[in-house]
């Protein structure tokens, strides 16, 4: 589709700033797809990531992918945001495949 992907767990090298290089990624997107879990939702990198990517304001889209989460537990800051779920997925990326 011609987007760029970051994964803090497979895309910051050893010796690399974790912090640093994450806001710096955030702060280069335009897209930030969130797979949220009963997993993820009690990580704090992942709220605290959110956050980040929430406050570049309108430049930023995030989409919350939900799988097994129910939409209730979804952070405030998220709440008027159109959330999908895992089994959508291909809807979205047909929609960022349109934005691209």
């Amino acid at each position: 589709m011609g987007a760029t992907i970051f994964r803090d767990d497979r895309d910051i090298d050893g010796g690399d700033d974790i912090p640093e290089e994450i806001r710096r990624q955030i702060k280069q997107s335009r897209e930030m797809l969130v797979l949220w879990t009963p997993e993820s939702m009690n990580r704090p990198w992942v709220t605290l990531e959110i956050g980040a990517a929430w406050g570049q304001g309108k430049q930023m889209r995030i989409t919350v992918v939900r799988c097994h989460a129910p939409i209730d537990t979804i952070p405030a800051m998220l709440k008027s945001k159109k959330t999908i779920t895992l089994n959508e997925i291909d809807q979205y990326l047909s929609e960022l495949r349109n934005r691209l």
